[in-house]
């Protein structure tokens, strides 16, 4: 067909007229009330508009880029989900509300995409799931939601680092949509934090991963709530292939926890708690209540969960398996491997915080120089002290304890696939410095 004979064509002509409509319609911004009807229509119990350009998201900005390089405006949304399901003790109950509200978060995403591409708006909506992707920076989302959802005026994070909704609480799923167009005007965080500090969470969760002084243990939190998740899932198939018959299987892995895992694989990841979620009284929706009788509150809401007779995932010499023996004796205590592994030394470097256990370096004042060599180089220095851990790049100050190691060798000994009594033979480790300071440095990762 030739070009004179194409531009004739009925399809070509109808692009060319929606192409110039398309444009003309850009020349001035979207009207944000507009836009805001859209999603509400879609579904969404509320919406908020962030622009690309808000110091908000400086730490995120690259990656929203890299995801989608036409991005101007970020919606996020959320949906609400029912309370009493996710207060129930039976976790079935709680996860088929999980579930449910999920899928409406993604579909409202691909309705809200739908809408703006039909009038000639690019745009694409990440998935609400946790984790989507896996790589060697070690980053398994490909958005964050949480912080997009409070530059938009949607919650503030609470104690339990959950967004909080000013009238819905945090008995919310959040969704986000990318979009290339402007808007007439954009959202503002709210002015004051909807969390009451009234320290339920930290009461009712199990592995204690939430502090009464505000500090979060993501490896005790990973490690139960998420035991079905990607970590877990790593740990219990490696279990399978280190069993030499049924039998050995069966005495690792109890039926209850086989069952469990098929169920997940078949229908969806669950949660083993999110207790933070069930018995928090924030939002204007959620806090009657707790104002009314805050002491019925917590026997109708929180006793029962801290009662509840159940299976505890908790990393062996960890800060969370004493916590349960101490605080929860009638919870049986599960030692597993979380399963989190880093697949570089970035990754390895941005988890030390995560991974810290500050019970376990309440005595140590130290400070580490670590070398990488090899394939992936790098410098960093970490402090620790006060039960605190700081870590930098390069190095700074005079160190107690230096490390020199090949990248690689390091990331295969974290996967345990090497020792290091091997690594330090081979040269591949090199230390300086009292051994007794690498000892305390490993209690504080028990992994």
């Amino acid at each position: 067909m030739s070009k004179s004979t194409m531009n004739d064509h009925p399809s070509v002509i109808k692009y060319r007229m929606k192409q110039e409509a398309a444009e003309e319609a850009h020349i001035a911004p979207i009207d944000t009330q507009w836009l805001r009807e859209l999603c509400l229509h879609a579904g969404a119990d509320d919406v908020g508009f962030v622009s690309i350009n808000r110091t908000e998201l400086d730490a995120q900005r690259n990656d929203i880029v890299n995801l989608f390089p036409q991005a101007r405006t970020l919606i996020s949304f959320v949906c609400k989900m029912n309370r009493e399901p996710l207060r129930s003790t039976a976790r079935s109950i709680a996860n088929a509300e999980f579930h449910h509200v999920i899928d409406d978060v993604t579909h409202i995403g691909h309705q809200i995409v739908k809408e703006l591409e039909s009038r000639g708006i690019k745009a694409l909506n990440p998935p609400a799931g946790f984790p989507m992707e896996v790589t060697s920076s070690g980053k398994a989302w490909v958005i964050s939601h949480k912080p997009i959802a409070v530059a938009a005026g949607l919650g503030q994070i609470g104690i339990h680092r959950n967004v909080i909704h000013p009238k819905f609480g945090n008995f919310i799923l959040l969704g986000t949509v990318l979009t290339n167009a402007e808007l007439s005007s954009e959202s503002q965080p709210i002015d004051y934090n909807p969390c009451l500090e009234c320290k339920l969470c930290v009461a009712a969760c199990p592995v204690g991963a939430i502090g009464a002084d505000g500090h979060f243990n993501f490896s005790a939190c990973y490690t139960h709530n998420y035991r079905e998740f990607s970590g877990g899932f790593t740990d219990w198939v490696e279990t399978i292939a280190s069993s030499k018959n049924s039998k050995e299987y069966k005495a690792k892995v109890n039926d209850a926890e086989t069952a469990s895992m098929w169920q997940s694989l078949s229908f969806g990841a669950n949660y083993k708690a999110a207790y933070c979620l069930s018995v928090c009284p924030a939002g204007e929706d959620v806090i009657g209540p707790f104002l009314a009788d805050r002491k019925n509150f917590f026997q109708e809401v929180a006793k029962p969960l801290q009662d509840k007779k159940e299976m505890v995932y908790v990393v062996p010499n960890s800060d969370a398996e004493e916590h349960v023996k101490k605080r929860f004796p009638h919870k049986e205590v599960r030692l597993v491997s979380n399963g989190l592994r880093s697949k570089s030394i970035r990754a390895f470097l941005a988890g030390l915080p995560h991974m810290f256990q500050r019970n376990q370096a309440k005595d140590l004042v130290a400070i580490y120089h670590f070398t990488f060599t090899g394939e992936e180089e790098a410098q960093a220095t970490i402090v620790i002290q006060n039960k605190t851990i700081s870590v930098k790049m390069g190095h700074i100050g005079d160190a107690d304890f230096q490390l020199i190691a090949d990248s690689q060798t390091w990331i295969r000994m974290l996967a345990k696939e090497t020792g290091i009594l091997s690594a330090v033979f081979s040269r591949k480790i090199r230390i300086k410095g009292p051994l007794k300071l690498l000892k305390a440095f490993s209690r504080c990762f028990p992994s």
